[in-house]
């Protein structure tokens, strides 16, 4: 990055107030723009920063023209033509993540995939500070990571979950652990192919130590020097995976069974490739076993990601309202319907993203009994399924969970994963999943 000429930040949502902030401590001149006329930071912004030259409801080319460099977020893509134009001119157009690196001290666990990153990057958080390090965990979660660097005392370790759209703009990580956890269809509507994609994603191996793949996924295979795995199967050389002894199964390292599954708070398939995937991570780091271990059978999931709400009338309840893209929601009914006696009652659609909902077909005439379809994507989903199994239409949650409750049977679990964005009825997705369980919670 330039260390002279005004620094342009394109995005003022968390992660732009973040990168101001930080281009500012180092007394660098800064000015920013957005898209939008009412950007979620301005008033901060404007507070502390009044002089700070601020450019709204568009891409002010003049003023882009003028940088030194571009500081994009995530959410604006590097083909725009406004953008595109100045990478063209050769202005440096980097992110939140490329100022980290070039500025990091303490060593970095970095961790990407279409879906358990959050969880992932949390669980291998709380693993390392169980092994006693002084660690800061954020990213695309939580805290932006320029402003973990700002914490006091400096990280033994940062440990970041980062998204395709911030690798974009990465060239310079060098992390000693880097994963991608899996990579399925999504954001269908910014890359033009799953190739395209995925090469987003793969960009957090450059440079990394330790690559930690799927052997489940071939499309998180990288040809680093130094690799382990995780894996549902039996486990091999360098992998971890599931072993069955004695009619138990174990999260199991080649052949050393180190925890049975019904030790694991969360249930499912998904959550087993979780903790998998976090011993996975912290082994290549060097942590010890044990407090590996004691985070796993203690841990009892995020917000929103099959959550637990509620048993009713022999009926379990389930929010996963983060389940927002196709490979999502066909791990939870994959994982979850594996492990209960009866079926599955699932809430689903939104806002569709351009995505391929025919992968979900298999799991549903596997697993579900009935789909109750809510919001925009409702119709398309409803023509995918076509006559695999009931299929229902509600107006509203409240709706919706009127006709699952009508639906199960004792036994059964109905599953909120819808799939799709919530922005059509809801503000986010934590929006829609605590909607969900405030009704839930009112049933009789």
């Amino acid at each position: 990055m330039p260390v002279s000429g005004l620094h342009v930040v394109v995005g003022l949502g968390i992660t732009g107030l973040s990168c101001v902030h930080y281009l500012k401590s180092r007394g660098l001149p800064v000015a920013v723009m957005d898209t939008r006329m009412n950007p979620p930071h301005l008033a901060a912004l404007q507070k502390a920063y009044p002089d700070i030259a601020v450019a709204l409801g568009g891409l002010n080319s003049s003023l882009l023209q003028s940088a030194a460099s571009i500081i994009l977020s995530p959410g604006i893509a590097l083909y725009e033509p406004a953008i595109a134009e100045q990478v063209k001119r050769g202005i440096p157009v980097i992110g939140d993540i490329e100022l980290f690196a070039q500025a990091v001290k303490a060593p970095v666990v970095a961790i990407t995939g279409t879906n358990a990153k959050s969880t992932v990057t949390t669980v291998v958080g709380k693993m390392a500070e169980a092994a006693g390090l002084n660690v800061q965990v954020g990213g695309n979660l939580g805290v932006p990571a320029l402003d973990l660097l700002a914490k006091q005392p400096a990280a033994d370790l940062y440990v970041l979950e980062l998204s395709s759209f911030q690798l974009e703009t990465t060239h310079s990580l060098q992390s000693q652990v880097a994963t991608v956890l899996n990579i399925t269809p999504d954001h269908m509507d910014r890359y033009p192919t799953l190739a395209d994609y995925q090469r987003a994603k793969h960009r957090i191996y450059q440079r990394c130590h330790t690559a930690v793949c799927n052997l489940d996924d071939p499309l998180t295979h990288t040809d680093a020097a130094h690799k382990l795995f995780f894996t549902l199967q039996a486990p091999r050389e360098n992998t971890f995976g599931l072993l069955t002894k004695s009619s138990n199964t174990y999260l199991a390292y080649e052949d050393e069974a180190l925890l049975a599954i019904d030790e694991l708070p969360v249930m499912g398939k998904h959550y087993q490739a979780n903790a998998l995937a976090s011993l996975a991570i912290g082994r290549g780091f060097g942590l010890a076993l044990e407090p590996m271990l004691k985070v796993l059978r203690a841990f009892s999931g995020l917000p929103h990601r099959c959550q637990f709400v509620r048993e009713r009338q022999a009926v379990r309840w389930y929010n996963d309202s983060k389940g927002t893209n196709v490979g999502a929601t066909q791990a939870a009914i994959e994982g979850l319907g594996s492990e209960i006696k009866g079926k599955l009652i699932l809430i689903a659609g939104g806002v569709g993203k351009n995505a391929d909902f025919t992968p979900l077909v298999p799991v549903i005439e596997k697993h579900v009994r009935q789909v109750v379809l809510i919001g925009e994507a409702a119709k398309e989903l409803a023509a995918v399924i076509g006559n695999t199994v009931p299929v229902t239409f509600a107006r509203t949650m409240e709706e919706a969970v009127q006709g699952a409750a009508a639906a199960a049977k004792p036994h059964d679990s109905v599953l909120l994963s819808p799939a799709c964005a919530s922005f059509d009825m809801f503000n986010h997705y934590e929006h829609r999943g605590q909607v969900f369980m405030e009704i839930v919670e009112k049933l009789n």
